[in-house]
């Protein structure tokens, strides 16, 4: 390598530098303890200007956004390639449908940069037949307007992406699948550049749950989504040249959608662990919190029925909801109100945006309720600070509480993890316990200096590698 400084275009999607949270933190903190790196960011976002939730760090040297769906260009003016453009296209949609592996890099190879297809898939002999063949094979009981509608949402997002320009780099790194992959996929072809994909949770999983619990997606509308980010997650997975999973079940997962062993890696979250080792300031009362943001995927509402179960139990108990509150301003509205309706006004705080350390001090439980998690950073933070954990059974967090049972709870089942809260609260000879085995688990297994440092020379393995094809 010569003396130039590495750079590394981050991909992402609907998270840094906009939204705060796990995945956004995990990014920001990279960027900062790798001084030696110039990055970029090439983002993904629902809607233009958004408002910048991280002052970006010196060695962030540009930052581009496009707009998911919105056109990044004009239409291809040469009718011999749009002609030879569409039959590639068609080509690639019978190859994914047969479940062969199609030619990626050639199709998109045909798509230049700041290109829209839209207008070309529609109004072209190939793309219209295409459309019709679809609508007939895959909906025949729905209009074909519903069908029509459902292609051209999911299509403008995949051509906005395929077609806008990224940012020159040496590495294009996606931390997840989905239309991050995708661009960071279209990257490597053009720029004949690595592609490295970390995953936190699985997309296109993620994607399947959101998409199953909406009542306006009907039909085939749902299936054809659901096949979409699954599809994506396949191209990215078989194309990748090196691709990262927080823990090991997740990575078989991975190769289960044609990830290839030989390319595939567990990095575990890490945390500072000299800034989180805090000395306790216990409180009168028991103190019950959950760090997050209060949107549903978190199940603040669950945690809210959770503390009406404990309170009435425990009469000194005193609930702290740590995190946003205004990146869903109708459910905040919505759990403002079941705090009112369960008469925990005078024991219950949401208190915005905070140094999580402040409410680590004096914690006596710290709780997750989410319904989809991946490796959950808030715990490694409470271990610690000396705060046991009792969560909702998703992710890697079995894994984290030592697969303990008793402080393991199905999602929604406030009973059962207020019962965990419970066997803590009657049992401080085992708190003691636990607080020294999970502080060890940190030191062993994930302090954010191992995860900098493989990252480090990941990067530069990658950078200094040929391209595998």
């Amino acid at each position: 390598m010569s003396e130039k400084r590495l750079c590394v275009c981050i991909v992402l999607e609907g998270s840094y530098p906009y939204i705060t949270g796990g995945v956004s933190a995990w990014v920001h903190d990279l960027i900062v303890n790798l001084p030696e790196l110039d990055f970029k960011l090439f983002t993904i976002s629902p809607e233009a200007n958004q408002p910048l939730r991280y002052k970006l760090p010196l060695n962030v040297i540009e930052s581009r956004d496009i707009l998911l769906g919105a056109p990044p260009g004009t239409a291809l003016k040469t009718p011999r390639k749009k002609v030879r453009l569409m039959k590639e296209v068609w080509k690639y949609h019978q190859m994914m449908e047969a479940n062969n592996p199609p030619d990626t890099k050639k199709m998109i190879g045909l798509i230049p940069e700041k290109t829209f297809l839209y207008h070309l898939a529609v109004k072209s002999r190939i793309g219209w037949k295409m459309i019709a063949r679809g609508n007939r094979k895959n909906n025949p009981l729905y209009p074909f307007s519903d069908y029509y509608w459902a292609w051209k949402s999911s299509h403008d997002m995949l051509f906005s992406v395929l077609g806008a320009e990224a940012p020159k780099a040496d590495i294009y790194h996606a931390v997840s699948t989905g239309f991050a992959g995708l661009a960071a996929l279209a990257a490597r072809f053009r720029h004949s550049k690595p592609f490295l994909l970390t995953e936190h949770g699985l997309y296109h999983k993620e994607r399947e749950m959101e998409i199953r619990k909406t009542s306006f997606v009907r039909g085939y509308q749902r299936d054809m989504w659901i096949k979409v980010y699954n599809k994506i997650s396949r191209i990215c997975y078989s194309q990748a040249d090196h691709i990262t999973a927080l823990f090991e079940e997740n990575r078989q997962k991975q190769l289960e959608l044609g990830a290839p062993p030989e390319r595939t890696e567990v990095i575990p979250n890490g945390i500072d662990v000299e800034r989180f080792t805090i000395k306790r300031e216990p409180k009168p009362g028991y103190h019950v919190g959950l760090v997050g943001r209060v949107v549903p995927i978190k199940d603040i509402k669950t945690f809210i029925s959770t503390c009406k179960i404990v309170a009435e139990r425990v009469p000194e108990a005193r609930f702290y909801c740590i995190g946003p509150t205004d990146e869903d301003e109708g459910y905040y509205e919505d759990c403002k109100l079941l705090v009112e309706n369960l008469k925990l006004k005078d024991v219950f705080e949401f208190t915005g945006r905070q140094d999580v350390r402040d409410y680590y001090k004096f914690l006596d439980v710290l709780l997750l309720t989410s319904v989809r998690e991946a490796q959950p950073l808030v715990f490694l933070e409470g271990y610690c600070a000396g705060v046991p954990a009792v969560s909702t059974i998703v992710g890697n967090v079995p894994e984290l509480l030592s697969f303990d049972e008793r402080f393991l709870a199905p999602s929604k089942d406030s009973s059962k993890i207020a019962e965990g809260i419970m066997i803590l609260y009657n049992n401080p000879g085992e708190v003691e316990k636990l607080r020294i085995k999970n502080y060890q688990k940190v030191l062993n297994f994930y302090d954010i200096k191992d995860l900098h440092r493989r990252y480090r020379e990941m990067y530069k393995e990658l950078a200094e590698g040929e391209i595998k094809e």
